[in-house]
């Protein structure tokens, strides 16, 4: 198997300081951490209700079903909603600035043996 170019560490590192991927990093940061943050505090003041405010999650909200339960299936309602609306915001705005920066890097990096060729040439 052939070594890694000598030049991969330098073209990474120049990928890395360009303003494309700088944006590319601030954006997904723009989204992920306000998102994360967001989540954390729905779920602890979730915790915190359940540990602190008994009386208030054991309310009735319909039939046998009270707050508490309601509350947790929020949880798992707003997971799946967060998820949903990170898959849209990477399609829209992760993804193709991500293609882009690949793109370029490809026609700057030498071209890689495939998976056949190494494997040829380990059995050998």
């Amino acid at each position: 198997m052939a070594p890694p170019p000598e030049t991969a560490p330098e073209t990474f590192q120049h990928i890395e300081q360009s303003p494309e991927f700088r944006q590319l990093r601030s954006s997904f940061r723009n989204f992920a951490f306000p998102v994360t943050a967001g989540f954390v505090l729905w779920y602890l003041l979730y915790v915190l209700l359940s540990c602190y405010a008994p009386g208030l999650m054991s309310t009735k909200v319909v039939g046998n079903v009270n707050l508490a339960l309601v509350l947790g299936l929020l949880q798992f309602a707003s997971t799946f909603a967060i998820a949903a609306w990170y898959a849209r915001h990477a399609d829209r705005r992760l993804d193709p600035s991500a293609a882009a920066i690949r793109f370029r890097a490809d026609a700057v990096l030498p071209a890689q043996a495939d998976h056949t060729t190494v494997a040829e040439e380990a059995a050998e």
